[in-house]
């Protein structure tokens, strides 16, 4: 494995009597795409949330870039180069693609949204926000409001809004929830593209999907690790097909 990017050291978090982490340690390596998969209730949105900074761990450690972030600030952890996108789309509808994106390079910049009305013209903001978009493919739907894009547009627009503030890792949470076949393909060709350019950690119910693109895959079981490995590895594991993948789900 290339050398870590993200690592997390014993991780634990407790809601109550739920141990909804339980002393997780996992590795990501610099340019890796790895999927996390698991039963619901397995605590993968918990693992995001803690690595996002929106949940702080009861014990163990978050290292990012060879940085301790454990406790470092939701807000912060952006300029670090550790991103997120969520399950559910959080795009400003009323805006075009385009200004979407280039508010997200704003306030990645750490400028006042007050300033957004002479900020839609400016071409700091909106030459970064149309590569992003020509990234994800909607650079000739720039010009068309967010509520107009069809769910799965509105999932790439959001990758486009979270790779405008040049991560150095994505975290992806569900981004093929709610799709259909097709719009499925087309975020499995987005995520192939993107795969090496960047470090990407993925949690997604597709098995498909997952299988297709994934470099590594960590499988958690009611907060644990079970088993961590490349996909043929994680196919053929004897206790990842008892506790979830099931005969039928190893032979895609």
């Amino acid at each position: 494995m290339a050398e870590a990017l993200l690592q997390t050291l014993s991780l634990v978090k407790r809601f109550g009597g739920l141990t909804a982490t339980d002393h997780l340690s996992l590795e990501i390596g610099r340019g890796e795409l790895h999927a996390v998969i698991g039963p619901n209730g397995a605590g993968k949105t918990t693992l995001i949330a803690q690595l996002a900074g929106e949940l702080r761990p009861d014990s163990g450690q978050i290292l990012f870039d060879g940085q301790e972030i454990t406790t470092l600030p939701v807000w912060r952890r952006p300029h670090l180069g550790l991103t997120r996108s969520y399950q559910i789309t959080s795009i400003f509808r009323d805006m075009t693609a385009l200004q979407n994106t280039a508010l997200a390079v704003q306030a990645h910049a750490g400028h006042s949204f007050r300033f957004w009305r002479p900020a839609a013209r400016d071409p700091e903001l909106l030459e970064p926000a149309r590569e992003a978009l020509r990234q994800v493919g909607l650079e000739e739907r720039a010009a068309v409001p967010a509520a107009a894009l069809a769910h799965g547009e509105q999932r790439q627009l959001e990758i486009a809004m979270a790779l405008a503030t040049k991560p150095k890792l994505l975290l992806l949470d569900e981004p093929m929830a709610g799709m259909g076949p097709e719009e499925s393909a087309r975020m499995v060709e987005l995520l192939l593209k993107l795969k090496g350019e960047l470090t990407i950690l993925l949690v997604e119910h597709d098995m498909d999907a997952v299988f297709a693109v994934a470099d590594r895959i960590s499988v958690l079981v009611y907060g644990r690790a079970i088993a961590t490995g490349s996909p043929e590895a994680i196919r053929g594991n004897e206790e990842v097909r008892r506790a979830y993948l099931g005969e039928d789900a190893l032979q895609v």
